[in-house]
Formats: structure tokens, sequence, C-alpha cells
């Protein structure tokens, strides 16, 4: 099953893979390369078929259930590993300006942004994890983990739902699917480029100071 081949996913997967992809882009820092948004979207869509993989009343708090559990993952993960866990190769990989972006959510919001974050792709994997390490009390994190899970869920499959009979979305469904994908993997693909230049250039810069002779070294006419 190929997460990024949404609709394939979700017909294969059925339930049970789309409510494990939920956990494991909520609660594991990998995580954040699922475009979970679209799969729930696409999942309401598949719900409103005459053969629906699943009833949309049993998807919505199945899937609300898996985010939330994935919340409680991250949240202990960064309660454990504290600073680390966002400092290390993979936070790396993913782009120090999520981080950024994350904590300014959590200096303007406070605890709504356990709730405001689950609808940022990206910024809800780190949300857990920064709750965790920055010490905000667990009662406080579930209740709006929970909150923020159920209104995610069933907003997006209930959009997809109602949505996904109307002919204009029934029939550029793959266009939506991606450019949902496309949010996620271009700002990673930019990171990724910015990194390669710049260790490029620092390559650049080595090279040049090695290949500098030393000032006793200097030629004869810079004596």
């Amino acid at each position: 099953m190929n997460p990024f081949d949404v609709e394939s996913f979700v017909a294969t997967g059925g339930l049970i893979g789309l409510c494990v992809l939920v956990f494991v882009e909520t609660g594991l820092l990998f995580g954040v390369i699922f475009p979970g948004d679209s799969l729930l979207f696409t999942a309401g869509v598949f719900a409103a078929q005459p053969d629906p993989f699943a009833p949309v009343w049993l998807v919505v708090p199945l899937v609300a259930l898996a985010a939330i559990a994935g919340d409680q993952c991250g949240y202990f993960i960064g309660r454990r590993l504290g600073r680390s866990v966002v400092e290390g190769r993979m936070m790396q990989r993913i782009g120090p300006q999520y981080v950024t972006r994350t904590n300014a959510f959590f200096d303007r919001f406070g605890p709504l942004t356990v709730f405001f974050g689950r609808f940022i792709g990206i910024v809800r994997t780190l949300v857990p994890l920064t709750a965790g390490f920055s010490g905000m009390p667990y009662r406080a994190f579930t209740f709006f983990s929970v909150l923020g899970s159920f209104a995610w869920a069933g907003g997006i499959i209930v959009a997809g739902y109602l949505l996904g009979n109307v002919p204009i979305i029934r029939d550029n469904i793959e266009i939506l699917i991606i450019a949902s994908v496309l949010t996620v993997v271009v700002p990673m693909s930019v990171h990724a480029a910015r990194r390669w230049r710049a260790t490029r250039r620092r390559q650049g810069v080595v090279a040049a100071m090695d290949v500098t002779p030393p000032e006793d070294e200097a030629p004869p006419e810079e004596r």
C-alpha cells in the first residue's frame, strides 16, 4: 500500500490502514511526510459511494481516536526524550522553520495550539512533541487534543462525504489530492535544496582555505 497513492491506499488499506496512517502522522516524527488531509477527504468521498469501504458514522470516531492516540504517543516521546527529539537529524531534514513556527503558535495561543495545530500539516506532528518536552500539563494537552482530533477528523471526512459527489470535485479529485500532497513535498524539497547548496558552499570555502598558502610561504614579491 502506497500512502501517496491516496485513492488506492484508502481502497486497499480500508479503515484500519487509514487509522494506522493517522496515528503515525501524528505520533511519530517521520509521519510528517504523509498526506493526512488528503486521505481523510478521500475517505469521506469513498464513504459516500453506493458501496462504501465503511460507513461515515464509523470512520469519523475511529479516525479521531487514532489521532488522539498519536497525540498521546508524541506527547510522551517529547516528555521522555526532551528537546533533543526536535534537534536530531530527522528534524534537520524537515527544517527548523517548522519548529520555530510551532513554538510561535505556542507563544501566541498557549494550550489552544494543540487544537489549532491539528489543522496544519507538519505542525500537527510537532505539536505533541513540543507540548511534551515543554512540560505542558497533561490534562490540558489531552483536553485540547480530543477537541482538535474530533474537529479535524469530523470536518474533513464529512466535507469529503458531502462534497464528494459534486461533479466538479468528483471529476477533479486527483488534482485536489496532488495539490495537497505538494503542500508537504514542496516545502521539504525546498529545504533539502537549500541545505545542499549551503553544504556545497561550506565545502567550497573549506577547500579554498586549504589551498591558500600560509603567510610565511607567500611568494617572494609579497614578502
